[in-house]
């Protein structure tokens, strides 16, 4: 999986996204199990399945084929792209430093406390902290 994303560090875009989220989560979809996973006003069904094959040919997903059906799947992990997609906003908006993107959120006043005990429960080295 790891390659795939190397070879095309491209964004998804917020359609996309909404459904490599349900992908993601299904694990194998057809077209229509995407479909009824999708909030209303759902997009017509060539409209998500546009998007998959797009999807496909940005190598996020792949397919089988059973006979006209195709059962898609993931073949960039979630986690996967979250890092590569976090890292880009760290490296384009702070320079690549986590403190100061911990600072642009607590100055927007976006960190609670009980979010700031949490982030210190992980520096100390408490993962569990989730």
């Amino acid at each position: 999986m790891g390659e795939t994303l190397k070879k095309r560090p491209q964004e998804l875009t917020k359609a996309e996204l909404e459904i490599m989220q349900v992908i993601w989560q299904k694990e194998k979809v057809l077209v229509h199990d995407v479909l009824a996973e999708l909030p209303e006003p759902k997009p017509a069904y060539n409209t998500v399945s546009t998007i998959v094959r797009i999807l496909e040919n940005k190598g996020f997903v792949s397919h089988k084929a059973y006979g006209r059906t195709y059962e898609y799947f993931p073949i960039v992990g979630k986690e996967e792209y979250t890092n590569t997609y976090m890292r880009t906003v760290l490296d384009n908006f702070f320079e690549g430093s986590v403190s100061r993107m911990v600072n642009f959120f607590s100055s927007q006043k976006s960190i609670s406390l009980e979010e700031t005990d949490e982030i210190l429960k992980i520096l100390n080295g408490d993962k569990q902290a989730f």
